[in-house]
């Protein structure tokens, strides 16, 4: 694979761990700027909801514009976003450097979907996707731990100081091993967002909101999960959460050989056993032992999916590939939300803990269900009635 790849996952890893850390902080932020941990807590959903914006506004913006010079911005972006959140003397600004830093966040995964597939032959594609969003799993394994640990022994800025460092490598390697991509010639931004009349291009948008939401619904309320059904200490949920970190690394390395080979088949296989495993976990949380494997499974099946949805959006919109892939990264975070809200309905409700899991199980059957409809519309890859292999891409 080439070595570009790389540095575009030292900038994943960055991103990542902006993304995620911020949640084992926390407690120092809010009492550090004298909120409430519910005030603090706006920074990760400012954050979500700047991904949701930047993924689309940005990558429309820089439609034109050569993608390694977009991709450098980016970095600059990120940069300064978290050079603000580590110098902000009040809460407000500390918003806004989370504000800076996420509006990068979907653009360059966007755009860096892209530049990652016109890397590698066709048949790799999916797998050089892979290697991009391995630095986001490789932030939530080892990051994630490793920020928190940093920020709680030397101060919650300083992780902020380190993140911008890592920026700055993602930056250099960027400029030095990223090839130069002429901006794409003729057309108008408007022309762009025409691909979004492509009714395939929404429905793989909508796969992508309910496979990955139904997961994300799960883990969200996962600490009560694991601590009031399964019977852990609060103190083993971190280290628990490892675990499904180890489930997000290699089902992303699996899940894109696999979509390279077989892009229908992967999905159909993938999105059936999250939901069987969702449903599993459900039915098995009280059972420590089955709990651990079930965190394993499910960060492993939910993180397969994302090489191939990104590749299923990719096909279905070569007039504005950029734009597409940006706003597939913008349903991922619609995702998010959606099934961090559904999760937390049912808790609500006086479902249980284990509710959230029978949700994000019924949701990704949803998502299941929509992409098999999506293969046999006109477009999809079993309309033409074409061999399973020459569907793949």
């Amino acid at each position: 694979m080439p070595i570009a790849l790389y540095a575009l996952a030292i900038g994943g890893f960055g991103i990542g761990l902006t993304e995620f850390v911020i949640a084992g902080l926390l407690p120092e932020v809010a009492a550090d700027f004298h909120v409430t941990e519910a005030v603090a807590g706006g920074l990760i959903s400012g954050y979500a909801l700047a991904v949701a914006v930047g993924a689309i506004a940005l990558t429309a913006a820089l439609g034109r514009v050569d993608r390694r010079h977009a991709l450098l911005g980016l970095m600059v972006l990120f940069i300064a976003g978290n050079v603000l959140s580590a110098i902000a003397p009040n809460y407000a600004l500390m918003m806004l450097g989370r504000i800076l830093a996420a509006l990068c966040h979907g653009a360059f995964f966007g755009i860096g979907s892209v530049v990652a597939a016109d890397l590698v032959p066709a048949e790799k594609k999916a797998a050089a996707i892979s290697i991009m969003f391995g630095g986001l799993t490789v932030a939530n394994v080892l990051g994630v731990p490793l920020g928190t640990f940093l920020g709680q022994a030397a101060g919650w800025r300083s992780t902020f100081w380190a993140i911008a460092v890592i920026g700055v490598l993602a930056l250099a390697g960027i400029a030095a091993l990223t090839p130069a991509t002429p901006a794409r010639a003729g057309g108008s931004l408007l022309g762009e967002f025409r691909v979004f009349a492509n009714r395939q291009v929404w429905l793989s948008i909508v796969v992508t909101i309910l496979g990955y939401g139904g997961m994300f619904g799960a883990f969200s309320y996962m600490a009560y999960t694991l601590t009031g059904v399964s019977g852990f200490s609060a103190g083993a949920v971190p280290w628990l959460l490892i675990v499904f970190g180890l489930g997000l690394f290699f089902g992303n390395i699996a899940g894109g050989r696999a979509a390279d080979r077989n892009l229908p088949v992967t999905l159909i296989v993938l999105l059936a056993g999250l939901s069987g495993v969702l449903a599993v976990f459900a039915l098995t949380a009280g059972n420590q032992i089955a709990a651990v494997a079930g965190l394993l499974l499910m960060g492993g099946f939910g993180f397969a999916t994302v090489p191939g949805l990104q590749m299923r959006i990719l096909g279905h919109a070569e007039q504005a590939p950029t734009l597409a892939s940006g706003a597939n990264i913008a349903a991922f975070n619609v995702g998010n939300a959606f099934g961090a809200w559904l999760g937390g309905l049912t808790i609500s409700a006086g479902l249980g803990y284990r509710a959230p899991l029978w949700a994000g199980a019924a949701v990704t059957v949803g998502a299941l269900l929509v992409y098999l409809l999506a293969t046999r519309l006109p477009g999809g890859e079993f309309a033409a009635r074409r061999p399973l292999a020459a569907a793949a891409h």
